[in-house]
């Protein structure tokens, strides 16, 4: 095994541990009865209306990657790309995620990495501005004494910081390393990234489309687990939700877990509770949450091409890349 594999090994088995740990502590202090009785109140029909508007949502949110790309490639071979990703991310045990397997449908087309990876930091980073947006228009909407205004405004500062640096910043800041010290490796990569970043950022209609479209996808997610959240049993304003929802899902994605399971269950409910909420009715909401995820990967899955040179071409670079 190379050492970058064992080192991704290595990190899956401590975000499988930050999982378990999380669930763990869950599970500690409330118990499973009561957990199990929310979800049993958790209606059939709307669990599956729910998947499938999840699926809708996605298709939006492929749409926007596509955008971000300049439209280079086929629509129907973004949303294949972009489902076939959201299996990996979701179902896939290995070091493979989902953007690996996603750019590498696009970059069997493209030929070209760098303004692939560029797309998928700034489509991540854009998902990340919508969902701080959300929370802070919450924020203005919820009782003053409740709300977590710490959290809210210093995750709504890192997201700004990341994003100015990510635009701004990196487009400067690579050619300038690479003029002081002309002999570091990979300097006309990092290069042909800089430039990627700079274009990518002078195509100002197609980022505010792109962040129009990951502002309606979100914002459909958030609205798909109230539904999920009044199943159970939870009734909570809607602006309670769009606050908090938000921040857990952004918290969810430090790599301290799979998939933030767990992490985002408990920091929902952390974030609920002083709103009245039951911890355990919003931790089955989050449960039901990850099935609906689990189960649209499952369908991901379906949209990865099982043979044929396509194939074979997309696992050679999606294995390259985790070389």
């Amino acid at each position: 095994m190379s050492g970058g594999g064992a080192g991704k090994r290595g990190g899956w088995l401590i975000r499988a541990l930050g999982s378990a740990v999380a669930l763990g502590l869950i599970l500690w202090f409330l118990p499973l009865e009561r957990i199990g009785s929310a979800l049993g109140r958790l209606s059939a029909p709307i669990f599956l209306s729910v998947l499938v508007a999840f699926l809708a949502c996605h298709v939006v949110t492929a749409t926007k990657w596509w955008v971000l790309m300049g439209r280079a490639i086929p629509w129907r071979v973004a949303l294949r790309a972009h489902f076939a990703g959201l299996a990996a991310n979701l179902c896939l045990p290995g070091a493979v995620g989902g953007d690996a397997v996603r750019a590498g449908f696009a970059h069997a087309y493209m030929r070209d990495g760098p303004r692939v990876a560029v797309a998928a930091i700034v489509d991540r980073l854009i998902d990340m501005v919508a969902l701080a947006c959300l929370a802070l228009s919450g924020l203005v909407l919820v009782p003053a004494g409740n709300a977590p205004v710490g959290l809210a405004l210093g995750v709504g500062g890192v997201v700004a910081a990341l994003a100015l640096a990510t635009l701004v910043i990196l487009p400067w800041l690579i050619p300038a390393i690479w003029r002081r010290w002309p002999h570091l490796p990979m300097g006309g990569l990092f290069l042909r990234v800089a430039d990627g970043f700079s274009a990518l950022r002078s195509a100002r209609a197609r980022i505010a489309v792109a962040f129009l479209l990951s502002l309606l996808a979100q914002a459909m997610l958030v609205t798909l687990f109230i539904g999920l959240a009044m199943s159970v049993g939870v009734a909570l304003p809607w602006p309670v939700w769009f606050l908090t929802w938000p921040l857990a899902k952004i918290v969810a994605t430090l790599p301290i877990s799979l998939g933030g399971l767990g992490v985002r269950e408990g920091t929902l409910a952390a974030l609920a509770l002083p709103f009245g909420a039951s911890a355990h009715d919003v931790v089955a909401a989050g449960l039901a949450w990850q099935a609906v995820l689990w189960l649209a990967g499952g369908i991901g899955a379906l949209t990865f091409p099982l043979g044929g040179p396509m194939s074979a071409r997309i696992k050679q670079e999606a294995g390259e890349g985790a070389e």
